[in-house]
């Protein structure tokens, strides 16, 4: 397979992904608000906080207001993270590359981002955001379904699950972050009266509520809560299942020594930190997370330098 090839797929999934999950944890903030009187200014803004793109924001925006938020997160195209930016990025390393893909997965992205593009084009009508929401959701999901059934088991559908599996992986490290920054006990008394709410809201970003609520048998609490989105072997978005998931894709890879060795290096962590404990100090968790997006900075590195390298043109699409 051509470097750009793999290059181009890779990335195409990581924006789907992107905009599956970006599209999820708006549509459960926007939930969420509902129940926190008086606490809407700091949910919106710690979306902005989640995407890692506050210096983006703040220079095409002064408030970060509702509509402002949302616009940027869902609409706005020169900001390459949000919904349509990642869908039309996605769309573009696609059809460069149409010749490796099922026909059908080219009809599907297309569809799914022209459907979007007609719903919002610039800004935001709230009372058509859940349709938007839940037609990105449902056509991401079905992407995903065609990729599994219709893609032969060859290097395109491996660049095609690295690329998603880091993607999520790094999400997860950003919603765990900043969603339980303001959740997390300053001292053990201090406890808010909307902690179970916000720890809930964590699970339901990651679409992981119900699986908890099978797995663990205990209410929500935030121990808990940390111990399965890191640490859980079963459920497709914790992040042990994710960097498993990713270990093995790029083993099948040749030349994948360097890259398996990132990965290897992140489970490592996941295996000597205390995860519990992480719920028990906001600083020690932000740190641990630090850490882990510079492990998957390493592990892009390696995947880049290893089969992308000299890539020549027409290149990928790739954020800012």
């Amino acid at each position: 397979m051509l470097s750009r090839v793999a290059e181009n797929l890779y990335w195409m999934a990581r924006y789907l992904e992107r905009a599956e999950d970006t599209a999820r944890l708006v549509r459960v903030s926007r939930h969420l608000m509902l129940d926190f009187p008086g606490t809407a200014t700091l949910g919106w803004s710690s979306l902005i906080s989640i995407s890692g793109a506050d210096e983006i924001f703040d220079e095409y925006y002064t408030e970060r207001d509702a509509a402002n938020v949302l616009t940027f997160l869902c609409a706005d195209r020169r900001y390459s993270g949000s919904i349509l930016g990642a869908l039309a990025a996605a769309r573009e390393n696609l059809r460069t590359t149409r010749e490796v893909m099922p026909r059908e997965v080219w009809e599907e992205v297309n569809r799914l981002f022209l459907e979007c593009s007609e719903i919002f084009s610039g800004t935001i009508d709230l009372r058509r955001l859940d349709d938007f929401l839940r037609v990105v959701i449902r056509g991401c999901q079905a992407l995903t379904g065609m990729l599994d059934g219709s893609l032969s088991d060859t290097p395109a559908r491996t660049f095609c699950a690295v690329g998603g599996y880091l993607e999520r992986a790094d999400m997860i490290t950003r919603i765990l972050d900043v969603r339980s920054a303001n959740l997390l006990p300053r001292t053990p008394d201090d406890l808010t009266p909307f902690e179970n709410l916000q720890w809930m809201s964590v699970l339901k970003s990651l679409s992981a509520y119900q699986m908890y609520r099978q797995q663990v048998r205990l209410r929500v609490r935030g121990p808990d809560v940390v111990r399965f989105i890191l640490l859980n072997p079963q459920f497709p978005r914790a992040l042990y299942r994710c960097l498993n998931n990713l270990h093995r894709k790029l083993y099948t890879l040749p030349r994948a020594t360097l890259a398996c060795q990132r990965v290897t290096e992140l489970l490592g962590m996941l295996a000597t930190e205390d995860a519990a404990s992480l719920a028990d100090s906001p600083d020690r968790l932000h740190a641990f997370v630090d850490e882990l997006q510079l492990g998957f900075s390493r592990v892009h590195e390696a995947i880049q330098g290893t089969w992308f390298a000299g890539v020549d043109s027409p290149a990928p699409v790739v954020a800012d």
